[in-house]
């Protein structure tokens, strides 16, 4: 195998992960950003990111790095880095056709001696189960003998402009002893942070899953508490600010769980172990606390309307964020959903205001039509649901003024104190 000054890196996939993975990459290496998606290259290649995750000038820097949709494009490449979605379906079973459609393509392209690196989640397993076969299959080249692999998961923390890709540190593996290594020196020379090398494949695809995991969990726990205060009539917040001073106490918060990773790696996990005949209790109880949260949220905003007199049937909301976290353009796995079709059963009406979130997207991935500015003295209620800086630079007072001269306002994020506010987690 060469080394690396000979190495030429081929992104599948310029999402969250890829783009600011490839950018790096494209300082040093020649590199080539792949993404099916036409339109997105095209605003890549005019300096365009519209996930915010790279700016403009740093796009820039990149000098050895170019875009393209042409899988033809890709064939000079030796190093080939896929960091497509590995979402979850309706049942909430893991979904890896964008994996295996991935792994199709580069079957086409791969030769003898190239490397594959996966940095998707995935189950222990799936990258030698599942990927890596494809490609034999379709190239007619032998794994481990005319193509090597590596796994190294992605730590990429959407809207996070100080724990970038350059300053996590990096978790390496590959199918040999001196291909780990090469993947690993590959990693290094772009990553601050350092790297660790993992000792195999299955352990660098166990260790992603549970860093999500374990988080689910946590705040799964802390859901669960908020659902018990809330009965005994005290306010989580100040149980929680009172049992972070000891050293050791988590600084979990109670809340919605969506996204690409926390509410969807645990399913990767969890069918894995049912795949081998183990129940995992634990992680499958605080999966169902978290997805139940919108549930909830809506059960106690109308409880409080209905303390107010307040008519459900025909009463107007107004949902405050949409992403599924602050400061974010991102959708995917939003929970805020839920709460939009719970709400829907009682006959109310909800409007959805989010100035991160591009109206076409929303339209495209939810059918929903957001609207750009809420009138005031408007709405029977108001969920704060996303903690956007423009949300918390409102305050209560203007924020009050977007509701009627009775309505309740409820606060999924602590974005208000507790005494400015009819009701939160």
């Amino acid at each position: 195998m060469s080394n690396l000054k000979n190495a030429k890196i081929a992104i599948i996939g310029l999402g969250y992960v890829g783009l600011p993975l490839a950018v790096e990459f494209g300082k040093i290496y020649s590199t080539v950003g792949f993404d099916i998606n036409e339109a997105r290259i095209n605003e890549l290649k005019k300096g365009f990111d519209r996930t915010n995750e790279v700016e403009t000038e740093l796009l820039a820097e990149a000098n050895k790095l170019k875009f393209t949709s042409n899988i033809e494009e890709l064939k000079s490449s030796n190093i080939y880095i896929v960091t497509v979605p590995t979402p979850i379906d309706k049942s909430k079973t893991p979904d890896l056709s964008p994996l295996k459609s991935a792994s199709k393509m580069l079957s086409e392209v791969v030769s003898k001696d190239d490397i594959v690196i996966y940095e998707s989640t995935v189950y222990p397993g799936a990258t030698e189960e599942v990927c890596l076969p494809i490609i034999e299959a379709g190239s007619g080249l032998i794994f481990n003998e005319d193509f090597f692999a590596g796994y190294s998961p992605e730590r990429i923390n959407p809207g996070d402009k100080v724990h970038r890709v350059i300053n996590i540190t990096k978790v390496t593996s590959g199918s040999t002893p001196e291909v780990a290594d090469k993947v690993d020196e590959l990693y290094a020379s772009i990553i601050e942070a350092g790297t660790y090398k993992a000792s195999s494949i299955r352990v660098a695809e166990a260790a992603k899953v549970i860093e999500n995991t374990q988080r689910d969990v946590n705040i799964g726990l802390i859901n669960e508490l908020s659902l018990i205060f809330n009965r005994l009539g005290i306010d989580t917040e100040e149980v929680l600010k009172a049992a972070g001073t000891k050293w050791n106490f988590l600084p979990f918060r109670p809340g919605l769980v969506g996204g690409h990773c926390i509410g969807v790696d645990p399913y990767y996990l969890t069918y894995k172990a049912q795949e081998i005949g183990y129940n995992p209790e634990m992680i499958l109880a605080g999966r169902r606390i978290n997805d139940g949260m919108g549930e909830y949220v809506v059960s106690q905003v109308i409880k409080l309307m209905l303390e107010k007199r307040i008519h459900i049937n025909g009463s107007k909301i107004l949902m405050m964020g949409l992403t599924f976290k602050e400061n974010c353009p991102d959708l995917r796995n939003t929970r805020v959903t839920d709460m939009l079709e719970e709400f829907s059963k009682y006959g109310a009406t909800v409007d959805v205001h989010d100035p991160w979130v591009d109206p076409q997207e929303a339209k495209d991935e939810y059918n929903i039509t957001l609207i750009s500015q809420p009138k005031k003295d408007d709405y029977d209620a108001i969920i704060l649901a996303v903690a956007h800086n423009q949300f918390t630079a409102m305050g209560t007072e203007q924020i009050r003024t977007l509701g009627k001269q009775q309505h309740v306002l409820f606060d999924i994020k602590y974005i208000l104190s507790a005494n400015d506010v009819d009701g939160r987690l």
